[in-house]
């Protein structure tokens, strides 16, 4: 277990920077009394790359949306927990998987990555990344495998494409 930095320990630059934002944030805070449930029912698993920022692109405020993040957009076994989770104890009734241009995962040598990473951490990895090299095909087998999952509901199930250069969002399935 890491301890706690003590007040007279130096913390890393962006955790100090964290914390002094939540400082201000939490001086206005007024979000208390937003009720459990997403407002719009709506649940979106999104890719985690920084350009992509879920709640400008489709409008959402705090509590209007769950909102599920990993690399790539993924229905990932976790992903499709989350979405469980959100559609039968929190009233989900939706769900949008925005996949991006310019993606990290697009045609990534997982092969080299697993090597790189052995030969650095002197262990060998079994873990998929979960590449692909059809961004709109990888958009449609995730939203294939939510629309099929037996314990995810028969809801509305929309694939996107944000377009990085342009900051639109254009509908793949």
């Amino acid at each position: 277990m890491t301890a706690s930095p003590s007040p007279t320990t130096a913390q890393p630059p962006e955790l100090a920077r964290a914390l002094a934002e939540n400082d201000r944030y939490a001086a206005q805070f007024d979000r208390s009394s937003l009720p459990l449930p997403p407002g719009r029912r709506l649940a979106v698993l999104a890719c985690m790359d920084a350009r992509l920022t879920v709640e400008d692109v489709l409008g959402l405020r705090t509590g209007d949306a769950h909102i599920i993040r990993n690399a790539g957009g993924l229905a990932t076994d976790d992903a499709i927990r989350s979405l469980i989770i959100s559609q039968h104890l929190l009233g989900t009734d939706e769900i949008l998987v925005i996949g991006h241009t310019g993606c990290g995962l697009l045609r990534a040598d997982e092969d080299a990555l697993r090597a790189r990473l052995g030969a650095e951490s002197g262990r060998a990895l079994g873990i998929a990344f979960g590449s692909f090299a059809d961004l709109e095909a990888s958009i449609r087998v995730q939203v294939d495998r939510l629309r099929t999952h037996a314990w995810l509901k028969r809801v509305p199930v929309h694939g996107l494409v944000y377009e990085v250069e342009t900051g639109r969002l254009r509908e793949v399935a």
